[in-house]
């Protein structure tokens, strides 16, 4: 089963403060920060930071908000051609990205599904990722989730990316159009629009 993830109610505890600023201060103790200009920046733009640090951390947990998962066990040692011939979908691919699609690693994943509601392009979409503290997911991890869900693409559009040796962007998508059910695999040269949910897993 799979589940979503959504944000407590409950205000952060003084025990999550505690162990927030001691992360922060463990970082500061590593940086060699020179300790004249670093009082300067204190009193001028302390406030300034802080107000800074919390809005970093409520985008991050925003970002989380609507999170959906999904385990699946992945057999990492079928062709390419196999993976995606065991989702069942109608296929339309470029037969030498296809060939090229990484692997990934793992026998059993969580694979962690966003959306973002506007278009965006495959560069941008990476910062994104690194939003939710997510590595875009690979192409055999998502075409499990697809294969085990079927249903799941009807109503949630999703898809990963990756860039080749040539560092151009490839991408797969599963979605449902017409009553049908499709998978595409090939080089990305357009941005995706708004209705994608984008596959990750945790780094």
């Amino acid at each position: 089963m799979g589940n979503t993830m959504s944000p407590s109610m409950k205000p952060l505890t003084d025990g999550q403060m505690i162990k927030l600023t001691d992360q922060i201060r463990d970082k500061l103790r590593k940086s060699n920060l020179p300790s004249a200009e670093s009082q300067i920046v204190i009193e001028q733009q302390g406030e300034a930071i802080a107000l800074q640090v919390v809005d970093d951390i409520r985008k991050r947990i925003e970002a989380l908000s609507g999170m959906i998962v999904r385990p699946v066990k992945v057999d990492r040692t079928r062709s390419p051609k196999d993976i995606l011939d065991a989702t069942g979908r109608t296929q339309y691919t470029d037969k030498g990205v296809v060939k090229a699609m990484p692997k990934g690693e793992g026998d059993e994943v969580e694979v962690c599904f966003f959306k973002i509601g506007r278009a965006i392009s495959d560069d941008n979409l990476e910062s994104e990722y690194a939003l939710r503290g997510l590595i875009p997911a690979d192409p055999y991890s998502l075409a499990q989730v697809n294969a085990d869900y079927p249903a799941f693409a009807d109503e949630r559009p999703n898809g990963t990316h990756w860039k080749d040796t040539d560092g151009k962007w490839c991408f797969a998508a599963f979605d449902r159009w017409g009553g049908e059910r499709s998978v595409y695999v090939d080089r990305s040269d357009v941005s995706w629009d708004d209705d994608w949910w984008f596959a990750g897993l945790r780094k």
